[in-house]
This record gives structure tokens, C-alpha cells and sequence, in this order.
């Protein structure tokens, strides 16, 4: 950013490693380390603390773990499978404030899943999805906040726009009234070497400052989601609004990762 930044590690080399949280003291105690983090990277780049916002990611975590999460303040939780979410959504009407956010990719015979339940879509990365998705967002009577998927890893086994594709589907996007663009999402590499990691949110960065220049009136692109529980850090010394926080909150998954995220 303006000025240059500490050598700021990864800490892939905890990733599977983590403690599971099993009380709510569990949970208070690590969603407070991982405040502790957003306010010491906030610091390094001279951000306000209030414009870095933490989604709890709660994939593969069972109900029980998700009720203690809540009673720790969790309020808003990220899935990758919207299936997943809308049944844990179902099992749990009776927390009216708990909302759920998608953060993995989407076909399009699942928007319809979406449109019924979520409060925000991280992974729009296709005009027949928005279409399909503002679609079933009318028959709902509903609107949705989406964010834009880009690919500035280059990886073929990630989703997402090619950063030079962006800005024609960003014009593109005014045509579905029901989906409110907030802003852009990307997943960095998953390396040890933070520069490398680093470069990824920069380019996000860069990206959204060159689009805001040209988009649509109607689109801020205030949002910038980026970072995970090795690398968040990094994400907010270049700019992330939205870090999504899975395991160092909840701890280890049981399942692989290749089961939520390609490649």
C-alpha cells in the first residue's frame, strides 16, 4: 500500500493443525486471537479497524458446534456447498438472526437454493448464473448481494473471471435488478511463500481501483473479500474488507480440502 509493509509469514504450515473448538469459551477464545489479528494487520497498514469485517467459515461443522459458534457471537456464517448450508439453514429456523453466506461456486440448477436462503453470493464468476440467479431471486421476492469471483492466481484449478474479463461483465450486471454487486472475491495460492500470496491480493486490489473508475453507477465495488486463516493478514495490510476464517475458529477439518475447493 502506501507505505512498505512488514515481511508479514503465511501460516499454511498450521493449516489442518488447529485445536477443535468444542465449548463456547473455545469459541469466544478464538474469535478474540483472531480479532487480535484483524487489529495488529489493520495497525501495520494504517487501516480503521471497523473497515475489515470477519466471516466465520463454518463448512463441515455439524450443528452442535455451529449453536456454540453462535453463542459466542457468531452471526453470519460462510459455506461452499450451498446444499450443505441450506439444510444446516433449515435445521436451524429458530436462530432468526443467524444469516449464511456462499462462498463456493455455484451451478446453476442450485441458484435456486440460494435465492431461497442466503444473504450474500462471494462467487458470481458467469452471466448464466447471474441470469439463472436473479431469475429465481424474483420468484423469491427477494434481492441478494454478490460478489464477483476473480482468478488472479492464473491456477486452472480455481474458479473464478480472468482479471481481463472482469470489466465487460461488470457492465454486464446492471440487466439482473436483483443482485446487488458489493464487490470482488478471489482465493490466493496456497504457497508458503507470502510474496507469492501477497501478489494475488494485490491484484485484486489493483483490479477493483481501475474498475471503480468505469463501472456502472449502480456498482461500488466497496468490498474487497480475500484471505483465509493462513494468509488474512496479508490480505489486510492490501486492502481486504471481507477475511473468511474457517479453521482457526473452528479447527481442523475432518474432510480434505479438495472436497471444498478444487484442486
Amino acid at each position: 500500500m502506501q507505505t512498505p509493509l512488514p515481511d508479514t509469514p503465511t501460516r499454511h504450515d498450521q493449516h489442518g493443525r488447529y485445536p477443535r473448538a468444542e465449548t463456547v469459551e473455545d469459541f469466544r477464545h478464538n474469535l478474540e486471537a483472531i480479532q487480535a489479528r484483524i487489529d495488529a494487520a489493520c495497525a501495520r497498514a494504517g487501516r480503521d479497524r471497523g473497515s475489515v469485517r470477519l466471516l466465520p467459515v463454518s463448512k463441515t461443522i455439524d450443528e452442535a458446534h455451529i449453536r456454540l459458534a453462535y453463542q459466542a457471537g457468531c452471526r453470519l456464517l460462510g459455506e461452499n456447498k450451498v446444499q450443505e448450508a441450506h439444510h444446516k439453514w433449515e435445521a436451524m429456523q429458530d436462530l432468526h438472526d443467524l444469516q449464511w453466506s456462499v462462498i463456493g461456486h455455484l451451478q446453476t440448477n442450485k441458484a435456486k437454493l440460494v435465492a431461497r436462503f442466503a444473504s450474500e453470493f462471494q462467487a458470481l464468476d458467469s452471466l448464466r448464473l447471474a441470469e439463472t440467479l436473479d431469475r429465481r431471486l424474483q420468484l423469491e421476492g427477494r434481492s441478494l448481494d454478490v460478489y464477483v469471483q476473480v482468478n488472479t492466481s492464473g491456477e486452472d484449478s480455481k474458479f473464478g473471471l480472468a482479471p481481463a474479463d472482469v470489466p465487460a461483465f461488470l457492465q454486464a450486471l446492471p440487466q439482473f435488478g436483483s443482485l446487488r454487486v458489493r464487490g470482488l472475491m478471489t482465493l490466493a495460492l496456497f504457497s508458503a511463500e507470502a510474496e507469492r500470496v501477497r501478489r494475488c491480493f494485490i491484484e485484486l486490489r489493483q483490479l477493483r481501483d481501475r474498475l471503480r473508475q468505469q463501472a456502472p453507477a449502480d456498482i461500488t465495488l466497496d468490498e474487497l473479500s480475500m484471505g483465509m486463516s493462513g494468509d488474512f493478514e496479508i490480505a489486510i495490510e492490501e486492502g481486504a474488507t471481507v477475511v473468511r476464517v474457517g479453521q482457526a475458529i473452528f479447527g481442523a477439518r475432518t474432510v480434505p480440502d479438495s472436497h471444498y475447493w478444487p484442486g
